[in-house]
């Protein structure tokens, strides 16, 4: 069987996918989302019972690492999670453990 070379980046890139989400706050936000499809983030922050500010760190992380979008609407900003973002991440991690 031959072996299968490490791409380097790609595991650097998936290391910070994995830092992006493993944190409290950040896996609630990916389930509320995952339950609700969108939100703005005023719903988020007062679902989280946290300061804006924290919860717009919070998204602005996972926002930066590809695991959410984001939209405006007038002066809101609705949060997604980005499509395949967390299945994809799952699928990498499953065929670099092989």
């Amino acid at each position: 069987m031959a072996k299968q070379e490490i791409d380097i980046r790609k595991i650097e890139d998936i290391a910070q996918r994995l830092r992006a989400i493993a944190h409290p706050v950040r896996i609630k936000i990916i389930s509320m989302l995952d339950k609700q499809q969108e939100m703005n983030v005023t719903t988020i922050y007062n679902k989280l019972e946290i300061e804006q500010a924290a919860a717009s760190h919070h998204l602005n992380i996972l926002k930066s690492k590809g695991i959410l979008q984001s939209r405006r609407d007038g002066k809101n900003t609705y949060y997604s999670l980005k499509p395949n973002s967390i299945s994809n991440l799952l699928d990498c991690i499953n065929t670099c453990a092989k």
